[in-house]
């Protein structure tokens, strides 16, 4: 066993049980940060494939800039301190509904996708240069332009939504 199996496996753990910890914490500040772990363990995984470029973009964007708008909005808002929902009728059965769908498809993928011709190779020395930079820019800005302003447009939506829906009405306790 070599030791980056070891790291992979040691962080792949590390990654999962921060991810079920943010999604399990009621907490909204704490989950914020178990999310920042996790964001941290995937940058690490860039780091074992070789891209570091993609590393620390993944620690420059996410860890830094958009954590620190997300904790930012929670705080400013005041959403660690609001009371527990109503939790509807139907809400709890349609989300484990959607979750056993969410796992059968994930299945299906693994078994059906595992045959493909897909290879993971290691990088060329020639890829750390600033030619290849130039080339990740071009291909973000020109082939995946769209997709790039819908992940800023829904970010944005989702600010706005954390706003309206923490907004206290005129009157209302504090």
């Amino acid at each position: 066993m070599n030791t980056e199996l070891i790291v992979f496996l040691v962080l792949s753990l590390v990654a999962i049980v921060t991810a079920i910890v943010m999604l399990l914490h009621r907490n909204p500040v704490y989950s914020a940060l178990f999310l920042v772990l996790n964001f941290i363990a995937v940058a690490v995984f860039y780091l074992l494939l070789g891209a570091p470029f993609i590393a620390m973009a993944q620690i420059t964007v996410y860890a830094g800039a958009i954590m620190v708008l997300f904790l930012f909005v929670i705080m400013l808002l005041g959403a660690e301190r609001l009371p527990d929902a109503k939790v509807l009728r139907l809400q709890r059965p349609l989300a484990y509904g959607l979750a056993i769908v969410l796992a059968a498809e994930t299945i299906y993928l693994l078994f059906t996708k595992a045959g493909s011709n897909l290879v993971v190779t290691t990088p060329d020395a020639s890829l750390n240069t600033m030619e290849s930079l130039r080339e990740i820019a071009m291909e973000l800005f020109n082939r995946f332009l769209l997709p790039f302003e819908v992940t800023s447009i829904l970010l944005l939506v989702a600010m706005i939504g954390a706003i309206v829906l923490s907004k206290r009405e005129k009157g209302e306790p504090k």
